[in-house]
């Protein structure tokens, strides 16, 4: 095998050639997989979110319950108190005694009331964060599906490409160091400038494989000779002639 320095023309174009058919290979086996590796690691982001944002909402509903906990307890005290003041006006001695025990007993009953208000703001909020956490939890089951199914699906083609990726993927680094580096940069350039990953093609009914543009034919002609690496004028793709494959 020549140097890539040593190379001719048609050699290298030849090499680009043989590089953009094992891209795209590779790029069909992507394409077979479609969004799936997005649509999982979206799933499993969301997840993620979900599983967050219920831990939240958990906390939340405890805090809320512990509210409604501490203000029961209040209310029992309370009550307690307005017990022990009654008890103790029966042995009051005078009347400003007996008001100031009435007192204490209005202001232990107004707690009361304040207390049941709060509880019931308390278990409203309590009930909308309810409904919000079933809410999530049933979203995070149907997510969980999902990214199950959606993981299947991906593991089957992976299992049935992965041979042939595989094989390719070694294929493509024997033919990448058949291309010398400044092709090889142009090569990545043009390739990642185009959603179809066409880096190098033929010219197919008087036209540009990769943007279909009219090639004239006195180009055709050149190309066909190999003996310099010619692009297209539209895109910036290397042109190679149909027996490019038996240079």
């Amino acid at each position: 095998m020549a140097s890539t320095k040593n190379m001719t023309v048609a050699q290298r174009l030849k090499a680009l050639f043989d590089l953009q058919s094992i891209d795209t290979q590779l790029d069909e086996i992507q394409i077979l997989k479609g969004e799936l590796p997005m649509e999982v690691q979206d799933l499993e982001d969301e997840i993620q979110g979900l599983d967050t944002r219920i831990g939240k909402l958990k906390e939340s509903v405890k805090e809320v319950e512990a509210v409604i906990a501490k203000h029961s307890s209040n209310i029992k005290e309370a009550e307690g108190l307005i017990l022990k003041y009654e008890k103790q006006q029966d042995n009051v001695k005078n009347n400003r005694e007996y008001e100031a025990l009435m007192k204490e007993i209005e202001l232990q009953k107004l707690d009361i009331q304040l207390a049941n208000k709060r509880i019931k703001e308390a278990k409203i909020t309590s009930s909308n964060k309810e409904l919000t956490l079933r809410a999530s939890e049933d979203r995070l089951k149907t997510k969980n599906k999902n990214l199950d199914l959606k993981k299947l699906e991906l593991a089957k083609i992976i299992k049935d490409t992965e041979k042939e990726e595989e094989k390719l993927n070694k294929r493509r680094i024997k033919a990448e160091k058949r291309v010398e580096q400044r092709f090889l940069k142009s090569y990545n350039r043009v390739r990642g400038a185009y959603k179809n990953g066409l880096s190098v093609v033929k010219i197919e009914r008087n036209s540009c494989g990769g943007c279909y543009n009219k090639i004239p034919l006195q180009l055709q002609a050149e190309v066909a000779k190999r003996k310099r690496i010619i692009p297209c004028e539209h895109c910036g793709r290397i042109l190679v002639d149909n027996d490019i494959l038996n240079a």
